[in-house]
């Protein structure tokens, strides 16, 4: 059975609908993709095949006075990418491998406020368009400042499925104040989040495997703390259906306008680190469209509408899921039922 689907306004900020059944559609380059690119070609103007589409979910936060930390959702389809520059201004200062999504820039300048932007380029070497512009502002030097924070305190986790984990810690404590916290696995420093921020969701796992985490908190002055006690866990072996990383309070109806009928969906982004812009939903058990935010993407309540149809008294079952930061698909949430013209 074919789906379609009536146009829809843009507005600005809002998702962008991408059929994946048999659906006739126009291809619109609009202010709704904001950072997608749509484009052929680009800035070499002879190339035949697509550049790698502009990264989304692009957050920034100052880790201490002289240094931020930049994310990004991986860039995903076709082409393959190989790697991520990432810009301060119109200045490139980080060259990220392809398999990675976070950066820290560091050697910045206090009580500074700073632009950056991210594009992804593919294995030989073209790039895309920028991402949407984020900033972050440095907060002031502390002088004589050789203190380092307390430890963190009271660290504990969980596996989420076979592909995340769920990390917790107790606050440290500055004479100056904590800017940010550390996340290590093993040896390796692998995130970083605010210093009123004690939890933090690990993705990009692998099944199976067992993995150790401290975290260490770190001041203005970049003075870091002795790391916390280790905490260890184990992935679930095998594929699972990823349910802690599902969307949550999943809601489903329908409504009637112009002699046709909608359905009506709402939902709460799975709780990860990085910001969820794509989704894609299921309608009777096969894809049916899915949603990319180009602007700023719910982190609270989300809600959508589609058009099903005329004929009322006609069943349905829905079910939503959401691309993961680390450029994933994580679980599917609890399927609903609805039915066109019920009560």
């Amino acid at each position: 059975m074919a789906y379609r689907y009536r146009p829809i306004p843009s507005r600005e900020g809002g998702p962008v609908r991408r059929p994946v059944r048999r659906v006739h559609v126009p291809v619109i380059c609009g202010s709704l993709f904001l950072a997608v690119s749509c484009g052929w070609g680009g800035a070499d103007g002879g190339r035949d095949g697509p550049l790698p589409s502009a990264p989304m979910g692009v957050t920034a936060a100052a880790g201490s006075a002289t240094s931020v930390h930049v994310m990004w959702n991986q860039v995903s389809g076709s082409p393959n990418v190989a790697g991520y520059e990432v810009y301060r201004g119109t200045t490139k200062v980080k060259d990220v491998p392809g398999a990675e999504h976070m950066v820290d820039i560091t050697r910045l300048e206090p009580s500074t406020t700073y632009v950056f932007t991210v594009r992804a380029r593919d294995g030989e070497g073209n790039a895309g368009p920028l991402s949407a512009k984020v900033r972050a502002t440095t907060p002031a030097a502390v002088a004589a400042d050789h203190r380092a924070p307390t430890r963190p305190g009271r660290p504990s986790g969980k596996a989420v499925g076979s592909r995340a984990a769920q990390l917790n810690w107790a606050r440290s404590t500055d004479d100056r104040g904590v800017a940010s916290y550390d996340i290590h696995q093993g040896t390796s420093k692998i995130h970083s989040v605010g210093g009123g921020q004690t939890a933090t969701v690990v993705t990009g796992l692998r099944p199976g495997t067992r993995y150790s985490f401290t975290v260490r908190a770190r001041d203005a002055a970049d003075n870091v703390s002795a790391a916390s006690a280790s905490v260890r866990l184990t992935t679930a072996g095998g594929a699972d259906d990823g349910r802690g990383t599902a969307p949550t309070r999943f809601r489903a109806g329908t409504h009637r306008a112009d002699g046709a009928y909608y359905i009506d969906l709402s939902w709460v982004p799975p709780d990860t680190d990085g910001v969820i812009t794509e989704y894609q939903i299921h309608l009777d058990g096969r894809p049916a469209t899915s949603l990319v935010w180009g602007g700023k993407a719910p982190r609270g309540k989300a809600t959508y509408s589609f058009y099903l149809g005329r004929d009322a008294g006609v069943t349905h079952r829905v079910r939503i899921r959401a691309k993961l930061p680390d450029g994933t698909w994580g679980g599917f949430c609890e399927e609903r039922t609805v039915t066109t013209g019920g009560r």
